[in-house]
């Protein structure tokens, strides 16, 4: 089981990204809004709680300062991943990127790219499938899928050309 947490639920659109390749991949997941400046008595009841629930990890969503999955990782155990999002009040991202990544020592988060939720979701479901047989099997299946599209791909390129057969004009 993943928690999957955001500031707030216009983070939404990005986050679902993780729980469409948990759920695609069989791994469970509980997914809610959690904020670090709006609610902090949420967010310590929810990382000092994660272990109990039975959570593996952690998927952390936030834009502009970003303290959510810094905050959550200074309170749990578990591997957290923070997923920076690009928010309105936000700098590009940026200050996002920034404020996940560059975490004190021992405080890690790992972090994926600027709205990588589904980046996100596949790191978390690997932290599983280290221990979880079905869930590796899972993992070795949707990355054969991967290279096959790449291959696919490759194949069309040598036998049509160079030029997409779609022009977005």
């Amino acid at each position: 089981m993943i928690g999957i947490i955001m500031g707030s639920q216009s983070d939404l659109i990005v986050m679902a990204e993780a729980g469409r390749v948990l759920e695609e991949l069989g791994v469970g997941f509980e997914i809610t809004v959690v904020s670090a400046h709006r609610t902090p008595e949420r967010m310590f009841e929810y990382a000092q709680k994660a272990v109990e629930k039975g959570f593996r990890a952690i998927i952390a969503g936030a834009g502009g300062a970003a303290h959510l999955p810094g905050m959550v990782a200074s309170l749990t155990t578990l591997p957290v991943i923070g997923v920076p999002i690009k928010s309105s009040n936000s700098i590009d991202g940026w200050d996002s990127v920034l404020s996940i990544l560059q975490m004190p020592a021992g405080v890690p988060v790992a972090t994926v790219a600027l709205n990588g939720a589904k980046n996100a979701g596949i790191l978390a479901a690997q932290i599983v499938g280290a221990f979880d047989e079905t869930v590796a099997q899972k993992l070795k299946k949707f990355k054969e899928e991967l290279k096959t599209k790449v291959l696919e791909s490759v194949t069309d390129i040598e036998q049509n050309g160079w030029k997409p057969k779609k022009i977005g004009f």
